[in-house]
């Protein structure tokens, strides 16, 4: 059905530079015909509230239980949000993954975003679809101001919307609705094969670092129970043993490459910051860090956020440094730290309290037990589970691409549609019902980066 969509018969000039030609006979209104602002403080009634939160998912509610993400110290300085409420996030708005969700609950939010509801001229729906859209490729530059890229509120509620016929709103929606689901089940089907061979390859990856290649070789009790037998040859180090705190600054070290830890793909240069014009002269108190040295994210060390640098470059202060104190093969613990093993172990260790998300220290890191085969040894560890894992790799390599075109191709249709390139009035009528996907957490970003938080807030 997507194949027959066709453009409009006759278009007018929307005067709006981010919006371009409209259909000929849809309006043209200011927000503030459409919405208004509304700031409650919900004060000490804060207990009677659910947090919210705005994240790529929408407006979803938070489980304060796991310690992710931040939180306010002051929740009495939120703002209440009811069913059918737009949240926006108006301020960072280039480097907020999210700024504008539709909420489907009542609760609260921090008092640092702004709060619309609607005045029922137009498609609350609608409304977030297009500024959805406006959004994933950020075209609301116009309306910035100030260092921190803000749109002040009363610009907002003076710039111009489209705004269709209510029953084409309506297709609009509709439409969005079916090929977004359709869309999102065929992302969610690659994802689960994703897991599939990720398992697959854990379990090859497993194997070889804590039993080594050759399954004849004598073993010996580790003496640490969830370690179990290892090699006889080999020998267990407290991790502080073998690496220690990186503690030097980068200083003013221009052109050094800005590196950081995502969760599925290990280290890799910060182009997008790069690109946004940080450069290293702004980062005069980050870690330096050489190559064979282990990022760990103190956050996220628990999913993964542990990698081996083959990069010379410099890091957020928000991480540790380890440096081999010892000749080793870095990869090899590269690999061993993000099992699932050690990934629970790592989260067994972290600290914090029930608002605070939990950290792993160096001095409870350090005190991990880990294998430490004989160097060589190491490396030809690692040199085989890459080649058995390479067939691997590759097809989820090959999935990931998949599901970020689809992701690609979801964004402009979303905005085709909105915008009025394209018409659904048609097609539309003609769809099936459909069940949407499960409103389950989209962790939409498989190379998620571990710097980003859940929801961007002054807090």
């Amino acid at each position: 059905m997507i194949a027959d969509l066709k453009p409009y018969a006759e278009y007018k000039e929307s005067g709006l530079p981010w919006l371009g030609q409209v259909p000929g006979h849809w309006s043209l209104i200011p927000n503030r015909g459409l919405v208004r602002k509304r700031k409650v403080l919900v004060g000490n009634r804060h207990g009677d509230y659910r947090l919210l939160s705005l994240t790529k998912q929408g407006v979803i509610v938070r489980d304060i239980s796991t310690g992710k993400g931040k939180f306010s110290s002051d929740m009495g300085t939120s703002q209440e949000v009811r069913t059918g409420d737009l949240v926006f996030c108006l301020f960072d708005v280039p480097e907020t993954p999210r700024t504008v969700g539709l909420s489907r609950h009542d609760g609260m939010i921090t008092g640092a975003y702004t709060i619309f509801e609607s005045l029922g001229r137009g498609s609350a729906e609608y409304f977030e679809l297009f500024y959805r859209a406006m959004d994933d490729r950020k075209l609301l530059s116009p309306l910035y101001s100030g260092l921190r890229n803000t749109i002040p509120p009363e610009r907002f509620l003076g710039t111009k919307s489209p705004l269709p016929p209510p029953d084409e709103q309506a297709a609009i929606v509709r439409f969005l609705d079916w090929a977004n689901g359709r869309l999102e089940r065929a992302i969610r089907a690659k994802r689960k094969v994703i897991a599939l061979l990720g398992e697959q390859k854990q379990a090859i990856i497993h194997r070889a670092v804590t039993r080594g290649l050759d399954p004849s070789v004598p073993l010996k009790p580790s003496g640490i129970p969830w370690l179990g037998d290892i090699p006889q040859h080999w020998v267990v180090e407290r991790t502080k043993n073998v690496f220690r705190l990186r503690t030097q600054k980068s200083g003013l070290s221009h052109g050094k490459e800005l590196l950081s830890i995502y969760t599925h793909i290990g280290v890799r240069p910060r182009k997008d910051l790069e690109q946004k014009g940080n450069k290293a002269s702004t980062t005069d108190n980050y870690w330096i860090v050489q190559k064979g040295d282990l990022i760990v994210n103190k956050l996220l060390a628990w999913m993964g956020a542990v990698g081996s640098s083959d990069y010379e470059g410099v890091t957020s202060p928000a991480y540790d440094i380890l440096m081999p104190i010892r000749p080793l093969c870095s990869d090899y613990y590269h690999h061993l730290f993000r099992t699932k093993l050690y990934q629970q172990l790592f989260k067994q260790r972290s600290r914090g309290i029930m608002d605070m998300r939990l950290r792993l220290y160096f001095d409870q890191l350090g005190q991990i037990p880990v294998p430490f085969p004989p160097v060589d040894e190491q490396a030809a560890i690692v040199a085989f589970y890459v080649e058995e894992t390479a067939d691997l790799t590759v097809a989820i390599s090959r999935l990931n691409r998949e599901i970020e075109l689809l992701r690609e191709y979801r964004t402009r249709l979303v905005a085709d549609v909105v915008t009025g390139k394209l018409d659904v009035r048609e097609v539309a009528l003609r769809l099936p019902d459909e069940a949407p996907p499960d409103a389950t957490e989209d962790d939409a970003d498989l190379h998620t980066d571990a710097d980003a938080s859940d929801e961007k807030a002054t807090l």
